[in-house]
């Protein structure tokens, strides 16, 4: 084979995600070589190219001719699912590698799996880079957000790829080098973990406008619709107005919606934001209700029993009686306290971010984080642009809500959004993201919190001690000796 029929890059593992980015990379004009372990996979793909528009691209069948097939310095992106098989498929691809060359992973690793990966590549000269990709299928296809870490020469040996196959934006392309190590995952990781909040988020705006606002489908329809023509213009948003025009076929009878079983799957993302949150001591409240609620959906026969449990013991459900709600007024109350809480969710994601880049020296610069995320990935939304207005204007922002365009509208939303979650809560709709995210605002605001209390309490038991607002130093008080002194 000349080196004219090289190709410029090699991809791995051609699953779903992986054949869409390679048919992308392709489709940008870049002859890219493909391997499967499942020969089958290959042929697909290869029959795709062809359909999709004789796309420039070779498929192969064993490690070492997929390998030789691609240009020095070789750049290989893998597609497999994390853990083992990503060390499997290095394994079976770096035999043939030369120093030099590049690993790229694109999918969604632990970030101290890429950290050890890139220590392992670098002792046999072989440079590394762990890449988050949102935007799902149509995202790989189409043009995704690229989250790059790792080597920076390895970035810039093939950028020009990156910069063609991801969203673009107004401001450019969505992708940017992240920064040192596995910060690419670390921050695709906290991305996920904001996909969470703002998925139960507007579950429960669902939850209270169909069951305390006795709105239909078409209804529903309508206002996500509505509302993404507005501030709340985003992916998520969009595709719930779609959701819920969609017919059941199945039964030829009422909407998909309500014949879907009520219990959420997840692969993990979120968990370890949560995890990773408690390890910084970073509070992050809708982060964690989200995760909570996912795991309160999995106990779907235990929640059916409750329900009979409690309405034997009288308990009687609130939410049947609509007529006395003003539907206008619920549902614009519902769309700010909507807004309001998403915000606290990035809030939590970004301080998240900022803690981590601390720990570990990345630098991360989060206007470029909340511009990339303008486009191609799951949490694409208009108000990105105003975080990455935001971090222009301070990037040493202590936390979003404080931004004064971001706290004036916490202000302006702050009455809409307390009437919804204490009419849910009156009602017996349980709202965990919206309240929490309340919960994190009343608290962040307040300049002295009751903790002073739990500091006393922790010195009586403890003698872990306390400081005093109008004296520096520590103190410890022998606090039953005083106060049996002040019963007598």
């Amino acid at each position: 084979m000349g080196s004219a029929t090289l190709s410029q890059i090699g991809l791995a593992g051609l699953a779903v995600m992986g054949q869409n980015l390679a048919l992308n990379i392709a489709e940008k004009g870049f002859p890219i070589s493909v391997y499967n372990r499942t020969t089958s996979k290959v042929d697909e793909t290869l029959d795709r190219a062809h359909r999709e528009g004789q796309l420039p691209l070779s498929g192969h069948y064993t490690p070492r001719d997929f390998v030789l097939s691609i240009k020095k310095p070789r750049s290989i992106v893998i597609l497999v699912k994390a853990g083992a098989p990503v060390d499997q498929t290095i394994a079976a691809l770096s035999a043939y590698m030369e120093p030099g060359d590049t690993i790229i992973d694109g999918g969604n690793e632990w970030y101290e799996n890429t950290e050890r990966r890139m220590v392992d590549a670098s002792a046999n000269g072989l440079l590394y880079l762990g890449m988050g990709v949102s935007g799902g299928e149509d995202g790989a296809r189409n043009g995704p957000s690229l989250m790059p870490g790792g080597s920076h020469r390895a970035y810039l040996n093939i950028h020009n790829i990156l910069e063609k196959i991801a969203a673009q934006v107004d401001d450019g392309p969505c992708v940017t080098y992240i920064g040192e190590g596995g910060s690419g995952n670390f921050v695709k990781m906290v991305h996920n973990g904001i996909e969470y909040g703002d998925m139960q988020l507007i579950s429960e705006a669902y939850d209270v406008l169909k069951n305390v606002g006795g709105l239909s489908n078409e209804e529903l329809g309508d206002i996500f619709g509505e509302w993404n023509r507005g501030e709340l213009e985003s992916f998520l948003i969009e595709i719930t107005s779609d959701i819920f025009k969609v017919a059941d076929e199945e039964t030829g009878q009422g909407y998909l919606v309500d014949k879907i079983l009520d219990k959420t799957g997840m692969k993990g993302t979120g968990k370890w934001t949560v995890q990773q949150a408690a390890e910084l001591s970073i509070a992050a409240p809708t982060i964690a209700a989200s995760l909570d609620s996912r795991y309160m959906s999995g106990l779907k026969e235990e929640r059916e029993a409750a329900a009979e449990i409690f309405q034997k013991e009288g308990l009687k459900e609130e939410i049947n009686n609509v007529a006395s709600v003003d539907k206008k007024k619920l549902i614009d109350d519902v769309r700010q306290a909507l807004y309001a809480s998403k915000i606290c969710s990035y809030a939590q994601g970004m301080n998240l971010l900022r803690a981590k880049s601390m720990e570990k020296a990345w630098g991360l610069n989060f206007a470029e984080l909340a511009r990339i995320w303008k486009g191609g990935c799951i949490i694409r939304a208009v108000f990105l642009d105003r975080i990455k207005q935001a971090y222009q204007r301070n990037p040493g922002l202590a936390n979003l809500l404080v931004d004064p365009e971001f706290a004036r509208e916490m202000v302006q939303r702050q009455a809409a959004w307390r009437r919804v979650v204490g009419l849910a809560i009156q009602k017996g709709v349980s709202v965990p993201g919206m309240s929490a995210s309340l919960q994190y605002f009343d608290t962040y605001r307040r300049g002295r919190l009751p903790a002073n209390l739990v500091q006393a309490q922790r010195d009586y038991f403890g003698a872990h001690t306390y400081e005093r607002i109008d004296k520096p130093g520590s103190y410890h008080t022998e606090w039953s000796k005083l106060a049996r002194k002040a019963r007598v």
